[in-house]
């Protein structure tokens, strides 16, 4: 352990716990918030924020195997599964076997989900925006930077 961290450490033991100090805490309040935000910004186009990071993610890229997507958009192969059957089911993914691995399913959009993820990008700076308000925007881009440091 570094000084610096042993030093944090110490620190950390003498402070008295308050819950609403404590990164997880804080995180999930702003999570809680966000995700409000999308549900009102994204409303009637029936996407929840994981299938909407599927969704564009997969748009940006192109037919994609569904673990590597999973990796990109950080989903475990579990949930990505599900996330994937759930969207099939839908229209808005095509899934099939990969012509040269058959151990690897594809993900494409078809015509609806590509539809559908246009949609909800031209809607996805305003979730973002909603969001950070009551930031500065110098606040807004060190959040996203000390954010981007950890995820």
């Amino acid at each position: 352990m570094t000084a610096k961290r042993s030093r944090r450490a110490g620190e950390a033991a003498r402070t008295p716990y308050v819950l609403e100090e404590q990164i997880g805490f804080l995180i999930r309040r702003a999570h809680q918030r966000a995700s409000a935000i999308f549900e009102q910004v994204m409303e009637g186009l029936d996407v929840t924020p994981v299938q909407y990071a599927a969704l564009a993610k997969l748009h940006d890229l192109g037919p994609t195997s569904q673990n590597q997507l999973g990796r990109m958009v950080g989903i475990d192969p579990a949930t990505m599964f599900g996330v994937a059957g759930r969207l099939a089911k839908r229209g808005l993914v095509s899934p099939s076997v990969d012509p040269n691995d058959a151990r690897l399913v594809l993900l494409e959009l078809t015509a609806t989900g590509r539809e559908t993820v246009e949609a909800m990008k031209a809607r996805g700076p305003e979730v973002s925006a909603r969001t950070l308000e009551p930031l500065s925007a110098e606040e807004a881009e060190t959040l996203l930077a000390l954010l981007g440091r950890i995820g």
